[in-house]
């Protein structure tokens, strides 16, 4: 630490220096690159996520069986039929005549194939008052959502001919459809929503049409470069429409964070009085500098989701880490490049009473950038630092104590949606008629001759047994597949809907069940797949990825701070704040969506579980997300230090210089992920108010509060690095100078700035 003549050095600020003096050519080169990929994207297409890849466990296995053997199993369909009134039954002339109705009218449509009768099959419940007409749909299994319509515009013209009964359909097709049409319309809504409300955000922090627009160009041509990167690694990793999803969330978010971050220090230091290349130089060493570590941490967080081997997680991983990256090269390179050619008319169209300069001159007219709330709070926090510890993180610990007990599981469709959607009821009513009728657990039988007078007796056995076992009270259905040696045998599960109870059938079928039947005939496999099947499986394989996430983001994001700002104070204490951040994200979701606590503020519903994705791959966002202004802060801090002041004086500065950009910065991302959270669907409700709180605690708490009050406590001992650390990589940079006046001349690369 000190004072004295450093050079200007470091990748950040080559890399603003080159682009500022070569700005058409960065500029061209940009432009070149999105084009390029966007164009290379397309003519690649993209690789869609196979359904075998996408679990573990017995899922995965069934999954490739059917896979191998080239069986295109069909989506099946199913339509209640049910008797409104107590007094009407399945036996009654009325309500055969209902059945024919929908057999025939569902048959014309000429979409689908084997229909069959309830009066066949035997799906009739036991008080008779509902019955199943089952059909498959014909054609791929995975499109047929695409072509359900017509099936499901016929159900509806027979359910206007007998308004005594109650005619539904429901099955793989139609909840696919309804699904698709909800998430798409959902991200609709936000997508449409999050680049006009950032917009919106930014014209108030910056007051300028020109500099607001600056940060949202840079994020949308970062998304569209990655859209065609996508493509292309696609073939080597496939992605899917999640993964897509969390690209624009991240890349939105932090694509316009990190111009926020160049754009507001360059202003800082031209309102100090710099010469328009000295800020641009100063902004390219500090704040490109921050985004750099920042941005190389994120990735590094996001690259933990490929240690899952679950190929939804290992796509959004990759995404994320792709668009992170993209928007950090664009922040350190074609950004200084588009405000040098810009000079002054960054601040085209001012807007009255939102421009610094205004805001400055009927304020303390000093242009210091400092914010006078953050003063007036960072004055109690440095006065007492060892209460405002106490009191901000036993704050956080009682608001992360509800995750504790968390639960996750994969939501149901009536979860998921509440009574929002009509099918849902009909999920609920199939369900209570005949329990898990709506959902039955598959199991894949394989054999070296499926007709082997063993293997059929297993099958009866199995069948038999699954429903004195009481797994299942039937009907359990088996279909043979002769030339591949294949059977499937459908097995509703009693419990239906409640997870909890389907699950513990579920249970029964493959721990006891199967191997008192299939699994006493040598040579025969019998993986058990279904919905309830995939959810154990998904999280049980995700359960077991948790601790090496968990371990490779901490380790690498540790080192990284270590390397940055050759402080093992500095590295431990941002790994605790961003754990802590993460706790206090956790119990706000647990309280809100399991508990149910304060569920209606946001317009959610307690549904008793958090979806089964969401805590890991919040941990893995958020801890990368959070470094955006631990890094931004901690290394304003650190600059300020270098130049001689007190560590408290340098822990003030720091903060208070920061906090306007922190708190734009914070308000779009809980504006961006607020925004999810007003989404029908509950898982992403659920992800957008877990971001959304965690930001919101990180920059005010976190940041405001618990960083300046541990700094404060640690004094000198913030800055301890063991000598026998000495020979570590040094990924320090020098900072740029303290604003003075008058001001100094330019500074190119390689020039000496006083600091």
């Amino acid at each position: 630490m000190g004072n004295g003549e450093t050079r200007v050095r470091g990748i950040a600020a080559r890399a603003g220096g080159w682009s500022a003096r070569h700005r058409w050519a960065a500029v061209g080169i940009w432009v070149l690159f999105v084009v390029l990929a966007m164009g290379l994207g397309s003519a690649a297409g993209s690789v869609e996520v196979k359904e075998s890849d996408q679990l573990g466990g017995e899922t995965h296995t069934a999954a490739k069986i059917i896979e191998d053997a080239g069986i295109d199993e069909p989506a099946s369909e199913t339509i209640l039929v049910q008797a409104k009134d107590a007094g009407v039954t399945s036996t009654d002339a009325a309500f055969r005549a209902a059945v024919a109705d929908v057999m025939k009218a569902v048959d014309a449509t000429g979409r689908v194939t084997d229909v069959q009768s309830p009066y066949d099959t035997d799906t009739v419940s036991k008080d008779g008052r509902s019955a199943l007409v089952q059909f498959d749909m014909r054609g791929d299994a995975d499109t047929a959502g695409d072509r359900v319509e017509p099936v499901l515009n016929a159900v509806a013209d027979v359910q206007k001919d007998h308004s005594e009964l109650r005619i539904e359909e429901i099955g793989g097709a139609s909840m696919n459809k309804t699904f698709s049409d909800a998430f798409g319309d959902d991200f609709k809504k936000a997508e449409y929503s999050a680049v006009p409300v950032a917009l919106g955000i930014l014209l108030i922090a910056f007051g300028a049409v020109v500099a607001a627009l600056l940060p949202v160009a840079l994020a949308v041509t970062a998304i569209m470069a990655t859209m065609g990167l996508m493509a292309i690694v696609s073939h080597l990793q496939p992605m899917d429409d999640t993964a897509s999803s969390v690209m624009l969330l991240v890349g939105l978010a932090v694509g316009v964070d990190y111009c926020l971050f160049y754009l507001r220090r360059e202003r800082e230091e031209r309102a100090a009085g710099r010469t328009p290349e000295a800020a641009l130089q100063i902004a390219a060493a500090t704040s490109g500098r921050a985004i750099i570590v920042s941005g190389v941490t994120v990735c590094v967080a996001m690259a933990g989701m490929l240690f899952t081997g679950l190929a939804t997680f290992e796509a959004m991983g990759l995404a994320s880490l792709m668009v992170v990256a993209v928007a950090m090269v664009g922040s350190v390179t074609v950004l200084p490049a588009l405000l040098s050619l810009l000079g002054g008319r960054v601040e085209k169209g001012r807007i009255p009473f939102l421009h610094p300069d205004k805001r400055r001159k009927n304020g303390n007219g000093k242009g210091s950038g400092e914010s006078r709330f953050w003063t007036a709070v960072l004055k109690v926090v440095l006065a007492k630092p060892g209460i405002s510890l106490v009191v901000a993180a036993g704050t956080l610990l009682a608001i992360a104590a509800p995750a504790l007990g968390m639960k996750t599981q994969n939501l149901t469709l009536d979860q998921e949606f509440g009574d929002s959607l009509p099918i849902v009821g009909t999920y609920n009513r199939v369900n209570d008629a005949f329990p898990g009728g709506s959902d039955p657990a598959e199991v894949i039988v394989k054999a070296q001759d499926i007709n082997a007078a063993d293997v059929q007796s297993a099958l009866a056995d199995f069948r038999a047994q699954a429903i004195s076992s009481g797994a299942s009270r039937g009907p359990v259905d088996i279909k043979l597949h002769d030339a591949e040696n294949i059977a499937f045998v459908y097995v509703p599960l009693v419990g239906g809907s409640d997870a909890d109870k389907a699950g513990a059938s579920l249970d029964k079928l493959r721990d006891e069940v199967r191997p008192a039947t299939l699994g006493k005939v040598d040579g025969v496999e019998a993986p058990i797949t279904g919905q309830v099947a995939g959810s154990k499986d998904f999280n049980d394989q995700l359960a077991g990825a948790v601790a090496p996430v968990f371990a490779f983001v901490v380790v690498f994001a540790f080192l990284l701070m270590l390397l940055s700002f050759r402080s093992l104070t500095i590295a431990i204490t941002s790994i605790v704040l961003n754990l802590l951040s993460v706790g206090a994200a956790y119990g706000i979701l647990v309280a809100v969506f399991q508990h149910g606590w304060g569920a209606s503020l946001v317009g959610a519903e307690g549904v008793g579980a958090i979806i089964t994705w969401l805590p890991l791959f919040l941990f893995v966002i958020l801890f990368g997300l959070s470094m955006d202004y631990h890094v931004f802060v901690v290394s304003r801090i650190r600059e300020a230090r270098l130049r001689g002041r007190t560590t408290k004086d340098a822990i003030q500065h720091g903060v208070v210089t920061t906090a306007g950009v922190v708190t734009s910065a914070a308000v779009i991302m809980v504006a961006v992920f607020g925004i999810f959270g007003t989404l029908s669907m509950q898982s992403m409700k659920q992800m957008g108010v877990g971001l959304a709180a965690a930001v919101l605690i990180d920059a005010t708490i976190i940041r405001g509060v618990l960083l300046p009050a541990v700094m404060a406590l640690l004094g000198e001992r913030n800055w301890y690095f063991p000598k026998w650390l000495n020979r570590l990589p040094d990924l320090t940079h020098d900072e740029g100078a303290e604003t003075v006046s008058p001001p100094p001349p330019p500074a190119v690369e390689g020039e000496r700035v006083r600091v």
